[in-house]
């Protein structure tokens, strides 16, 4: 049952960017569809247009369009990168 392990650890490696994400004020939901890869809602409470889907595969988080974010074990670097796209910029402009 190599893919329901691999499933596992992508869900608990999306569980812990969530944690450190709600840490930064950022909701964070994970969804796990029958047959598909598990991922991330990430939304700005400040502005809940700004908001993206995050992925974990292979040991690195990633884009829904296939680019990497960051090495599962960099948590906080993954973090980072997210609310950086996520961000509202002061006078109300996106970043």
């Amino acid at each position: 049952m190599v893919y329901e392990n691999t499933r596992e650890a992508d869900v608990t490696a999306l569980e812990k960017l969530a944690a450190e994400l709600h840490s930064r004020g950022y909701e964070a939901r994970i969804t796990t569809p029958d047959g598909r890869q598990p991922r991330l809602t990430v939304t700005n409470p400040a502005a809940v247009i700004l908001a993206e889907t995050v992925l974990a595969d292979a040991g690195w988080y990633w884009w829904p369009w296939a680019d990497r974010i960051a090495a599962m074990a960099e948590v906080s670097t993954a973090a980072d990168v997210i609310t950086r796209v996520l961000a509202v910029l002061p006078g109300g402009g996106q970043e």
